[in-house]
């Protein structure tokens, strides 16, 4: 079952001859309401300035279509965010270059209802209402400072400052949860306790309900425009969204294969990998006689990893990139399972198993390249969380492409993987104390595998599962390869570098970092004074030698 939600909405000029209220509502269908939902909005440009109705009009608007336009994997504030800044800067840019349009500003208070879960952006007095079970709760606060001769004078709006801060609140929906979107004209006439009475009457519809706010508004004597929308939840969805693909969930796990077996039609010629859960097969497509990769889990597993493989699925149909494998789309499956694309070749692992050596030039180009496709993940939110020599692939074209997305981590939700998060020896410091990985952990561990391929060994030595390691100061990869240029281990030094502050902030900066290289290197990083890197034994050898010394002068005045 999908989410379900009935909206009204109505909006008049009430005592003033121009309406400056703006409102609007965007119900998709199928996989845009799956992965945005369902999104209102109503906007009150700012009274006493020019085109405060275009304002409201242009911003909510602009909401409304680029909303959409925003990455799946994006949490709804990050989207929502984006979208309102940009739009923030649209309208001071637009004001700044028109003394007609100077003080182009608006109010804004946003819904989106998702899953099972609503989600509201706002900023300025207009207000947003929950009712539930006979009882109406303000979900918003006003932004508005008190004046002597005027009603309120807003600190925040639209278009009213360069740096917009927008409040965000969530919750979990109910089925019959109506939601109230008010401009002050609204709000400020009717009050709390009129807009429940409104809502409560039980021979009002849905139809007539946000036309029945405005109207007893106007009745009441508003002095200003009056707008309401209304969005009343009628069905909620089985599953939230990243528990979504509700259908993959239900299918059976398919047995163990063995080569010359078939699934589906689909021929196994060889088992890839096999671990405790997961199981991946080499198979060929009985349609178009391509070899596909068709990944699974093991018979025993229960919900938790197979709600993590729905989601592996989900990040990996959302990151379209020729430096990830693409998944094949297969709607006829009668067992839990996906498939990739298959591209032979070999991993970064199994080349320095093999003995394989990597020139300077070669670990800059790879470099390069794992940054290009690090930055598509972290645009949409996704962090890796297990970069590491086994999961960069290079195929026989030279293509270099990032597997496994088994951790991979979105929208800043938990879920519990499959495999522990990361591997140890690649892991950032901070990751040991409990903190969540992020982009900057991706980083480190693509710093320490650039170390990897140059020297052979790692900054810190090898470190076992379990193991809690405490981090020095790294060794030198000259140490271990005399011709690695200055510049080069600088940049490897500052993407490993313990504190996460200390370290490249985005996968963009350590490109530009690599691509400049000898050009404009960085600045070598200084050693740290031992009395800083180690303070317990610098002092504990204070206190050693300052004992010896009057133990020594004792024994002198003793003598």
């Amino acid at each position: 079952m999908a989410l379900e939600v009935a909206i009204s909405q109505h909006s008049s000029a009430g005592a003033r001859s121009r309406n400056e209220d703006f409102a609007g509502a965007v119900t998709p269908a199928g996989q845009s309401l799956d992965a945005r939902g369902v999104l209102c909005a109503v906007a009150d440009g700012v009274g006493g300035h020019a085109k405060g109705r275009e304002a409201a009009e242009y911003t909510v608007r602009g909401l409304l279509n680029d909303y959409y336009a925003t990455p799946e994997t994006w949490r709804v504030a990050d989207a929502l965010d984006t979208v309102l800044c940009a739009l923030n800067r649209w309208l001071l840019a637009h004001a700044a270059h028109s003394r007609e349009s100077c003080g182009m500003a608006t109010t804004l208070s946003a819904l989106v209802l998702r899953g099972t879960r609503w989600h509201v952006a706002h900023v300025g007095d207009s207000r947003i209402y929950l009712y539930r079970d006979g009882l109406l709760s303000r979900l918003t606060d006003d932004h508005t400072w008190p004046h002597p001769e005027l009603d309120n004078v807003l600190h925040r709006a639209v278009g009213l400052d360069p740096r917009l801060n927008i409040d965000h609140f969530d919750g979990e929906l109910q089925a019959g949860d109506i939601f109230v979107l008010v401009t002050d004209g609204v709000w400020n006439t009717l009050l709390d306790a009129g807009i429940q009475r409104t809502i409560g009457r039980a021979h009002l519809d849905m139809d007539a309900l946000a036309t029945e706010l405005v109207m007893q508004s106007e009745a009441r004597g508003a002095q200003d425009n009056c707008t309401a929308l209304v969005a009343k939840v009628t069905a909620l969805p089985h599953a939230a969204l990243r528990d979504r693909l509700a259908e993959s969930e239900r299918l059976p796990l398919p047995p163990a294969l063995s080569p010359g077996q078939t699934l589906d039609g689909f021929v196994v010629e060889a088992v890839l990998h096999a671990s405790r859960e997961t199981l991946l097969y080499r198979v060929r497509d009985p349609v178009s006689d391509e070899l596909r990769v068709l990944k699974t889990l093991r018979t025993n597993c229960g919900p938790d990893a197979i709600a993590a493989l729905v989601h592996e699925e989900w990040l990996a149909r959302s990151v379209v990139s020729p430096h990830f494998p693409s998944v094949i789309r297969n709607g006829s499956r009668s067992h839990l399972y996906y498939l990739m694309s298959w591209h032979e070749g070999c991993s970064l692992r199994q080349r320095l198993d093999a003995g394989g050596h990597f020139t300077i030039d070669e670990v800059v180009r790879l470099a390069g390249t794992t940054l290009r496709a690090l930055s598509v993940l972290h645009r949409r939110s996704i962090v890796h969380r297990d970069i590491k020599p086994d999961n960069l692939h290079l195929d026989l074209h030279g293509t270099l492409r990032i597997l496994d997305l088994g951790v991979a981590a979105s929208d800043s939700e938990a879920f519990r993987e499959i495999n522990n998060p990361g591997t140890p020896s690649y892991m950032a410091p901070e990751l040991f104390s409990g903190q969540l990985a992020s982009e900057s952990s991706d980083l480190f561990a693509l710093g320490v595998t650039l170390y990897e391929l140059l020297t052979r060994h790692y900054p810190w030595g090898e470190i076992e599962p379990f193991q809690r390691p405490r981090f020095g100061e790294p060794i030198p990869p000259t140490r271990y390869r005399p011709d690695i240029p200055a510049w080069l281990e600088a940049l490897l030094l500052k993407a490993i570098a313990r504190s996460p502050e200390a370290r490249f902030e985005t996968a963009e900066e350590f490109l530009l970092a690599l691509e400049r290289g000898a050009h404009r290197p960085l600045a070598m990083p200084r050693p740290l004074p031992l009395v800083q890197r180690m303070p317990e034994r610098v002092l504990r050898a204070l206190l050693m030698l300052s004992l010896l010394g009057n133990l020594l002068l004792a024994g002198a005045l003793f003598a």
